[in-house]
C-alpha cells in the first residue's frame, strides 16, 4: 500500500484528546492562570511568546519541590549560553522520580535469556536510598563525577538515580564501546567512583569486559573506588589496585528509609549529568545539564508530549550509550512506568520486542526507522502473533521518518495506534519538534513544534523560510535544558561554536526541517558532517583517530548519506603512503581497529581509496560538501574552489557522485 507524505493516517478519538495530558493542562491553564486556548497552535504561541509566563506554569503545574522559592524564571530571552533558569531554586531530579511510590511496576525487564522482572515503585526507591546511603559512606560529595560502564538493566537506572540523590554528576558509557571511545569520554569527566560490570550479552554471545576495564583503569587515575557488577559470571577476574565493592553488598545495606534519607537539592545551576555528542573535531563533547533545566523540560515533554500517565508502561529500545537512555529514565517522572531490554533487539527471534510488549503490557512502544526496516525484511507482523492489547502509541526516533514508516505500524500492528515522531538531540535531552496527542497523524510528519521552543525553518542567511520550504532548523529563544557548559571549554568558545557560529542569536542544531502550514515538521537528515548512524549520531574525529593511527594511513575523509528508502550509506575515504595497497585484508584491519577502539557502528559500510583529501584554507575537512554532493546536490552551489587549499582533491568525489547516480 503506497503512502505519500502528509497523507492524513489517524485522528484521536473524543475520549482519546479529552483524557490527554495536554487537554488536562489546557483546563488547568484557563482555571488556574487565566489562559484559554482552542487549539494547539494558538497554545504553542503563548508559549514562545511568553516564556516566564509558561514555564511558571509547567513549575506550578508539575508542583515542583524546592528548599526555596525561586526570583527568577529566566535571566534573559536572548538566545545564547548561560541564561540562568529558576534562579534560587534548589531542587533534585532524583527526588520528583521517587516521590511516586506503591507496589505497582516502575521497571520491567528483560535480557536475552527472555525472563522478565519487575521492581516496583517502593522497591526501586529503597535500593537507590540504599545505594545512595553506601556512596555517601565512601566519601561522594555534590559535584563529584560518578561513572559507569553498565548495560540497560535496572542496576544502572539505581545506580543513576542513587548518584543524582546525593547530587553527584552522573555520566556512563556503554559496555560494548572500545577502550579509547571509552577513555575518550570518562577520561574527560574524572571520575572519582565507577559502576562496571564484567561484560554483556548480545546475540547470545557473552562478552567479558574484565580485561578491558582493568586496562581502562590506567587511563583513569581519578577513580578511587569500584562496585563491580556480575552479570555473565566473571566479575572474580577484575584486578584493580583501588577498593572494590561489589553491587550485592552494596544493596544489602540497611534501607534507612523514606523519612530519614535525604535528597541532596542542589542549586539551579548545579551539573545534573555528563552526556556526550560526538562532533566532527577533537573528543566527544561532555555536555553538562542542570538539574532544574532537565527537570522542567522533561516532565513537558513526558507528560504533556508523549502523554505518559501513572499506569502506563512505555518501552523504548536503546542503549547506554545514548542520550535515549536518559530519556527513558526521565519517563519515570510522569508516574508511568518503564521497559528496558537488554540485548540484541532481533535474538533470540525477530520479533522478540514484539514479544516483550505483549507480556509486559506496553502502553508506548519506541524503536527507529531501521528497526522498522528489520522487520520488514524478517517479515515480522506483530499483530498476527501478538494481541498488544494495552498498546496505544508508537514512538518513532533515532533517525528521520519515512512514509512508509508509519504506516508499517497501522498496517502491521494495529489501526487505532496514535504513530509519534520527536526530533531533537543530546545536546537538550529532549525534542525541538514533538508530538501532540490533541492532533492527527500524517504520514512522516512530527506533529508540531514543542511547547516552549521558538524553532523555525531557516535559510543559509539565518532569515525565517516560507511555509513548506526545506532549510536549517533553528530556535531564537533559550529554554531550560540548555547545556550549562561543555567540559574543558572554559572559555565557552567550542560551545558557541557547536550551536551559534553560524547564526548569531540563532540555536542551529545541524538537521533540515521543514514546516507546513499547518505547523506540522518533517526532518530531513543532517546538515552538518555530524553521522546520524542507525539513529545514533558518532563524531567523525573518532573515527579519524582510530583511522588515522594506522601507519601506512595519511589521511581519511567520512560522511553517512541518509537513502531515499530510509536506509544510510557511510564510505570511508582514505588516503594512503605510496608503499600500501588497499587491499581485503587492509579493509579487513580498518574495520577491525574501528570495531575494537569505538564500536561496530563506527564501521564504514565501503572503504575507497583516494588520491587526496580535500581540505579548507583553514585547514578543515570538507565534510559537509563532500556529503552534499554525494546526495546529488549541486557542486557549484555547495562548494567554493576559491576557500579550499586543494581544489584538485574534489575531482575523485565528483566521479564518485556520478557513479552512484548511475547506479
Amino acid at each position: 500500500m503506497t503512502v505519500l507524505e502528509g497523507e492524513k493516517l489517524w485522528a484521536p478519538s473524543t475520549e482519546f484528546l479529552r483524557s490527554s495530558n495536554m487537554a488536562a493542562f489546557m483546563t488547568w491553564l484557563a482555571e488556574n492562570e487565566a489562559q484559554e486556548f482552542s487549539d494547539y497552535t494558538s497554545l504553542w504561541q503563548w508559549s514562545v511568546e511568553s516564556p516566564e509566563a509558561f514555564w511558571g506554569a509547567i513549575w506550578n503545574y508539575f508542583d515542583i519541590c524546592s528548599d526555596q522559592p525561586f526570583s527568577q524564571i529566566m535571566s534573559s530571552r536572548s538566545m545564547t549560553p548561560g541564561v540562568s533558569w529558576f534562579q534560587g531554586s534548589r531542587v533534585n531530579f532524583a527526588e520528583h522520580i521517587l516521590r511516586h511510590g506503591g507496589d505497582s511496576s516502575a521497571i520491567t525487564s528483560m535480557a536475552e535469556d527472555g525472563e522478565i522482572h519487575k521492581l516496583s515503585w517502593d522497591e526501586l526507591a529503597s535500593k537507590v536510598r540504599r545505594v545512595a546511603s553506601y556512596l555517601r559512606t565512601m566519601g561522594v560529595q555534590p559535584g563529584d563525577a560518578v561513572s559507569a560502564i553498565l548495560p540497560n538493566r535496572p542496576e544502572t537506572v539505581v545506580a543513576m538515580l542513587a548518584t543524582i540523590s546525593v547530587g553527584a554528576i552522573w555520566s556512563i558509557a556503554a559496555p560494548e564501546f572500545g577502550r579509547q571511545a571509552i577513555v575518550d569520554r570518562l577520561g574527560q569527566v574524572k571520575p572519582r567512583l565507577m559502576f562496571i560490570a564484567d561484560g554483556y550479552r548480545f546475540g547470545g554471545s557473552d562478552f567479558d569486559r574484565t580485561g578491558l576495564v582493568t586496562e581502562i583503569l590506567t587511563d583513569l587515575p581519578s577513580v578511587e573506588n569500584l562496585v563491580i557488577l556480575d552479570f555473565i559470571g566473571l566479575s572474580e577476574r577484575y584486578e584493580a589496585s583501588i577498593p572494590t565493592h561489589t553491587w550485592g553488598a552494596v544493596v544489602a545495606q540497611d534501607d534507612p528509609g523514606p523519612k530519614a534519607f535525604e535528597f541532596e537539592r542542589v542549586e539551579n545551576d548545579h551539573p545534573l549529568w555528563y552526556v556526550f555528542s560526538s562532533g566532527t573535531t577533537g573528543l566527544p563533547k561532555a555536555i553538562a545539564h542542570s538539574h532544574i533545566g532537565v527537570l522542567v523540560e522533561m516532565l513537558k515533554f513526558m507528560s504533556l508530549h508523549m502523554n505518559l500517565k501513572p499506569g502506563d508502561a512505555s518501552f523504548f529500545y536503546t542503549t547506554t550509550g545514548w542520550v535515549m537512555f536518559n530519556l527513558v529514565v526521565g519517563m519515570l517522572l510522569s508516574g508511568a512506568g518503564i521497559i528496558l531490554y537488554d540485548g540484541h533487539p532481533a535474538y533470540p527471534a525477530a520479533d522478540v520486542l514484539w514479544a516483550l510488549a505483549d507480556r509486559s503490557g506496553a502502553t508506548h512502544f519506541g524503536a527507529s526507522p531501521t528497526y522498522v526496516q528489520l522487520m520488514e525484511k524478517q517479515g515480522v507482523v506483530p499483530k498476527s502473533s501478538y494481541g498488544l492489547e494495552r498498546l496505544n502509541t508508537i514512538l518513532v526516533g533515532g533517525s528521520p521518518s519515512l512514509p512508509t514508516t508509519f504506516n508499517w505500524f497501522y498496517q502491521n500492528v494495529k489501526q487505532d495506534l496514535w504513530v509519534t515522531s520527536q526530533s531533537g538531540g543530546t545536546e537538550i535531552a529532549s525534542a525541538f519538534v514533538a508530538a501532540t496527542p490533541t492532533q492527527p497523524v500524517y504520514a512522516a510528519e512530527i506533529q508540531a513544534r514543542a511547547l516552549g521552543m521558538s524553532v523555525y525553518c531557516s535559510d543559509d542567511s539565518g532569515t525565517q523560510c516560507l511555509t513548506g520550504e526545506v532549510g536549517e532548523l533553528v530556535c531564537d529563544l533559550p529554554f531550560p535544558s540548555m547545556p550549562l557548559y561543555f567540559l574543558g571549554d572554559e572559555s565557552g568558545e567550542r560551545y558557541q561554536e557547536s550551536y551559534f557560529a553560524d547564526f548569531p542569536g540563532l540555536w542551529r542544531h545541524g538537521d533540515f526541517i521543514k514546516i507546513n502550514e499547518r505547523g506540522g515538521c518533517y526532518i530531513y537528515g543532517r546538515s552538518d558532517a555530524t553521522l546520524n548512524r542507525y539513529g545514533v549520531r558518532i563524531g567523525t574525529s573518532e573515527i579519524y583517530k582510530a583511522v588515522e593511527s594506522i601507519e601506512s594511513v595519511e589521511d581519511s575523509l567520512i560522511v553517512c548519506i541518509e537513502q531515499p528508502d530510509g536506509n544510510f550509506f557511510m564510505p570511508l575515504f582514505i588516503q594512503l603512503s605510496p608503499e600500501q595497497e588497499l587491499t581485503e585484508n587492509f579493509r579487513n584491519q580498518i574495520n577491525d581497529i574501528l570495531r575494537k577502539n569505538c564500536s561496530p557502528r563506527h564501521v564504514p559500510d565501503e572503504i575507497h581509496q583516494v588520491p587526496d583529501i580535500p581540505y579548507t584554507l583553514t585547514g578543515k575537512k570538507l565534510e559537509v560538501p563532500v556529503r552534499k554532493i554525494l546526495m546529488g546536490a549541486d557542486p557549484e552551489k555547495v562548494l567554493s574552489t576559491g576557500s579550499m587549499k586543494n581544489p584538485d582533491a574534489m575531482g575523485y568525489y565528483l566521479q564518485f557522485a556520478n557513479a552512484m547516480k548511475q547506479g
